[in-house]
């Protein structure tokens, strides 16, 4: 195969996401979708149509064994994406997977492991990292235009369905985690995380959720996620030295602003006890941006990492970051909001299901 051939993609998973990971496949010009697989063979033949070539597969370790697939997207329960992944490398297969990348953290180090031993590409759905609005506030932050990160305050709000397994964090943080992992140079690396959550329903776990995240240099990542509220908010701030951005991402005419506004903390007053403040009230400006799909940008960046060779932007390290603040959000609540330090690899020896248990 030359490298201005398409590259052969499969889809496992036919349920909620997987056939937006097959739409997009099929209309990219850097892939050919070869085979949508899941237990259900009627809904994988909804996703592939009545008058397709694509082939429709009910087993996952058949699919893995064939020749033509280049890459498998994994769009299946959170369970079951570590024996996916690790048959999937072992195949010789690279790999994309939804978030989260894993159900543990120990599973996810393996994932991450196995993918380095075989020289393959490991890369997570992070699908918020390739809409437009993230890929300018990741540059404008990278060029120094905000200057250093002083603080974010997240907020992912709405009245929302309250979930059977999993609390608010382990539902709508991950999209909040995985951006500040996108734009902060290095990643998303907090010295510490406190969660705080409140179950007013009686729902058994938490329906109202306050993350802090204590960063490098005394920085500070605030994010609030909320099944409750009667109104839906998606918005982010970021504050520099320089300058802060405020993102809405429900308002399409105007979703990034950049203000030249500020505080400047000069040198001390002669009385030493009068801290010398001043604000700077300068412009306001929202750049252009360009409407293209995310998950058609996802797909072409797993390709071109695949071509040269290179991790992708949201590969499994940045699914393990994200994993990692999660899993010390749950210890942080279940010890009364403490600050507890990141999960650490000691959860590598966590049991991961085998393939045969999950196709």
């Amino acid at each position: 195969m030359s490298e201005r051939d398409p590259l052969r993609a499969a889809v496992i998973g036919a349920g909620y996401w997987g056939p937006n990971l097959a739409r997009n496949f099929r209309t990219s010009p850097d892939w050919d979708l070869v085979a949508v697989c899941d237990l259900d063979e009627n809904r994988a033949r909804r996703v592939v149509g009545p008058r397709s070539t694509v082939d429709v597969m009910t087993s996952a370790a058949e699919l893995l064994a064939r020749d033509d697939v280049d890459a498998v997207a994994i769009a299946t329960p959170a369970r079951t994406h570590a024996p996916l992944a690790l048959a999937a490398l072992d195949a010789g297969k690279h790999v994309l997977v939804e978030k989260p990348v894993a159900d543990h953290s120990g599973a996810a180090r393996q994932m991450v492991a196995r993918a380095a031993e075989r020289g393959l590409v490991l890369m997570v759905d992070h699908t918020f990292c390739y809409t437009p609005p993230v890929l300018k506030m990741r540059e404008l932050i990278a060029e120094g235009a905000l200057g250093d990160v002083h603080f974010i305050d997240s907020v992912r709000i709405n009245l929302g369905i309250v979930q059977p397994d999993v609390d608010v964090f382990w539902d709508l943080a991950p999209h909040d985690l995985s951006i500040l992992d996108f734009i902060l140079p290095g990643g998303l690396v907090p010295t510490g995380v406190g969660a705080q959550g409140a179950d007013p329903l009686g729902a058994g776990q938490a329906c109202v959720g306050y993350l802090t995240l204590p960063l490098a240099d005394g920085a500070i990542a605030h994010v609030h996620v909320n099944w409750l509220s009667p109104t839906k908010i998606r918005q982010m701030v970021v504050g520099g030295s320089r300058r802060t951005l405020v993102w809405d991402d429900l308002s399409p005419q105007q979703r990034l602003t950049v203000y030249d506004r500020g505080v400047d903390l000069g040198q001390p007053l002669p009385d030493r006890a009068t801290a010398n403040v001043s604000y700077r009230l300068g412009d306001a400006w929202a750049p252009a941006l360009p409407e293209r799909e995310a998950l058609g940008l996802m797909v072409a960046e797993l390709a071109a990492s695949i071509r040269e060779g290179r991790a992708p932007r949201t590969d499994g390290n940045a699914g393990l970051r994200v994993l990692d603040v999660l899993e010390s959000a749950s210890r942080s609540l279940a010890d009364g909001g403490r600050l507890t330090p990141l999960t650490t690899s000691a959860a590598a020896s966590a049991t991961t299901p085998t393939l045969e248990t999950v196709a």
